[in-house]
């Protein structure tokens, strides 16, 4: 009798957590954007008065976000309040969390409002350059905020993916890489870098949560994955690429060989990608983002080198299981990858007689 009412308590706590976590996945698919591709602005007003209830349902009956009574559990759990009336600009590929955080700000739809694309595979002085480009903020202050140590601690205290790897002496931008490139909006030109870099931080959080789990049981911390997803992403152009790139990544790092990738070289010596070839004295240099230097056997660079998009992300926490050591793109961006360096050089050969090879 004892072992039966035993098998009884432990079939309904199996049931009992069974539930909790069906519950917990269900909640944060409903907390998700409801297209992670679609930035389309959508128009909608909240009118003078309205509660987080009606301010679900409205939101759900125009497709923005998946739950009405997802989004109200999301409020209630994190006290969330003082919703401002107002008409909105809001998109498919914003959270509930990012949804929340505009209608408390009040930002709403204005001729002032400004939209900026960040572009995935562009560096952190494009970003100074865009920013200076979008806004009334100048490149150095884009610059200085960077080189802020207190600003700096305080992300590394609020977001979970943030730690002090990026405090290294060696990193020339501590939040290269971890800018989630989109496109946003902002209420005006007047907008901060510390809003921009907020707004884009959220979205990179968002992007990772799902990793989450999978990432803190990996021997790869996050700073080392977008490491990997930078080289990725400016090496492969076709998303069927990635993670055979991914592969040849992890394959040399296992075999302590130098990763030799031309990506990190033009950005250990600050020299744009496709303005002119990298000079002997560069490659033989060492530098901490140098993977072609000396000394870098079995290393990542020192950090990301460039903003990363979701796909280089996946293939970097995903690889292709291959043989591969090498791989060259021809000029139309096609990649062929080797498992020998005989085998390599053959293609490069072949490459070039078929008029593939690219060149300056």
């Amino acid at each position: 009798m004892a072992k039966k009412v035993l098998l009884i308590i432990a079939i309904l706590i199996v049931v009992i957590i069974v539930a909790i976590l069906a519950v917990f996945g269900w909640y944060n698919i409903s907390i998700s954007p409801v297209n992670e591709d679609d930035n389309t602005s959508y128009s909608i007003e909240i009118p003078m008065g309205s509660g987080s209830a009606a301010i679900a349902q409205k939101l759900e009956s125009e497709g923005l976000i998946k739950s009405a009574v997802a989004f109200k559990i999301y409020v209630k759990l994190n006290n969330v309040s003082n919703f401002q009336a107002g008409t909105y600009n809001l998109a498919k590929n914003l959270s509930v969390q990012e949804i929340t955080d505009i209608l408390q700000t009040g930002k709403v739809n204005s001729k002032d409002v400004i939209s900026i694309t960040f572009v995935e595979g562009k560096n952190m002085r494009w970003v100074a350059s865009k920013i200076a480009e979008e806004t009334n903020n100048t490149e150095e202050d884009v610059y200085n905020l960077l080189e802020d140590e207190e600003y700096i601690d305080s992300l590394i205290e609020k977001y979970w993916f943030i730690t002090d790897e990026i405090k290294n002496k060696d990193i020339y931008y501590p939040l290269e890489g971890y800018l989630f490139p989109d496109t946003y909006q902002f209420e005006n030109k007047d907008v901060k870098v510390e809003k921009i870099f907020e707004t884009l931080l959220n979205q990179m959080e968002s992007k990772l949560s799902t990793y989450k789990a999978y990432i803190q049981d990996s021997k790869y911390s996050v700073h080392k994955i977008l490491s990997t997803a930078s080289i990725i992403e400016n090496e492969a152009v076709f998303d069927e690429d990635r993670k055979d790139v991914s592969g040849v990544i992890y394959n040399r790092l296992k075999q302590n060989m130098a990763i030799q990738s031309d990506v990190t070289t033009y950005y250990a010596f600050k020299v744009d990608m496709g303005s002119r070839d990298l000079y002997l004295s560069e490659i033989n240099t060492y530098n901490a983002y140098n993977t072609r230097g000396p000394n870098m056997e079995g290393k990542l660079p020192v950090g990301p080198i460039s903003m990363v998009s979701l796909a280089s992300i996946e293939a970097a926490i995903n690889p292709n299981e291959n043989s591969y050591i090498y791989f060259v793109a021809d000029k139309n961006g096609k990649v062929y990858f080797t498992r020998t360096y005989d085998e390599h050089l053959q293609k490069v050969e072949e490459l070039k007689n078929a008029g593939l090879w690219y060149e300056f």
